[in-house]
């Protein structure tokens, strides 16, 4: 899958609490239930808005350390 793909998936609502739940990280899981209910956002739209506020804001060291990262993701 390409990054833009998942990207673009982070608009699927039901798509992103699976993969969430899907982690099996369950601190991860209620730290997003939570901040979500503090901005009064669905995971999939807390989602979306860190990964846009990433897109739109990250410094080039910070790209390449989520490149640097990706290879170990699985």
């Amino acid at each position: 899958m390409l990054l833009g793909d998942v990207i673009a998936s982070l608009h699927d609502e039901p798509l992103v609490s699976e993969t969430l739940l899907s982690l099996g990280d369950l601190a991860l899981t209620a730290r997003v239930v939570a901040l979500g209910a503090e901005s009064n956002a669905s995971a999939g739209e807390l989602a979306f808005r860190s990964v846009d506020r990433f897109l739109n804001n990250a410094s080039d060291e910070e790209w390449l350390s989520l490149f640097g990262q990706m290879p170990r993701s699985g």
